[in-house]
């Protein structure tokens, strides 16, 4: 090998490659346990927790069946939950607030006992006229209220009258029942009961009036009443 600078020669030696010793192993250390009296920590795999599995799906219905509840039906097939429309039944449905309540008859007022509840005094009536009834036939009778007048007078069932006034006619002119009287507003009056001689008023300064069988005619003191051969005045 020759010089760039002088050209001479040159004598180069091969590079040797220094050889690196051998490493020896070095063996873990080892500690004593026992001698600090720390345990060994064991590592194990760390318990992998399952999740839990999603619910299931809804049914079809969209309905998802409640725990517990038995939804075979009664030919032994699984089905699911009826859905009800509350609008059918909107007039027995309550709120839950009220579903569970139980409904109980008002109490009965106490009632009071006899000396302390308050006694209303019946009102008093008007007193009724007295009206005198004087007969061809020897009667005479004081009347109030209503009454029947004939042979053998006799009320219709649900009627009641406060007077009955039997005459004497042997001829029988007058009807067993013959005419029915009374008083409203202290006016005297007589109906004719369907007589077979009929009723004739005779008042004074009057013509004599025929009696509408079945309506009431109003008769003023000092009048004459004809029924049949009879008659009867009144005062």
């Amino acid at each position: 090998m020759f010089c760039g600078e002088c050209g001479s020669a040159v004598t180069t030696r091969a590079a040797v490659r220094p050889s690196m010793p051998p490493i020896a192993p070095v063996p873990p250390a080892r500690h004593s346990f026992a001698s600090t009296g720390v345990q060994p920590v064991v590592v194990t795999p760390s318990t992998v927790e399952e999740e839990p599995s999603p619910d299931p799906e809804p049914a079809g219905n969209g309905v998802v069946p409640e725990a517990g509840v038995d939804e075979t039906g009664e030919d032994g097939d699984q089905r699911s939950t009826r859905v009800v429309d509350l609008l059918e039944n909107d007039e027995q449905w309550q709120p839950e607030s009220l579903a569970g309540a139980h409904s109980f008859p008002p109490a009965a007022a106490a009632q009071p006992d006899i000396d302390e509840a308050t006694r209303m005094p019946e009102r008093a009536r008007p007193p009724a006229a007295r009206f005198g009834l004087h007969f061809s036939t020897g009667e005479s009778v004081t009347v109030e209220g209503t009454g029947l007048i004939g042979r053998r007078p006799m009320a219709q069932p649900g009627e009641y009258f406060d007077h009955y006034v039997t005459i004497d006619d042997p001829g029988r002119s007058v009807s067993k029942t013959h005419l029915e009287f009374g008083q409203e507003g202290g006016a005297f009056w007589i109906s004719d009961r369907y007589s077979a001689n009929g009723t004739v008023v005779r008042e004074p300064d009057r013509p004599p009036r025929m009696c509408p069988a079945g309506m009431r005619s109003r008769v003023t003191r000092g009048a004459r009443v004809e029924i049949g051969e009879q008659f009867f005045l009144v005062s």
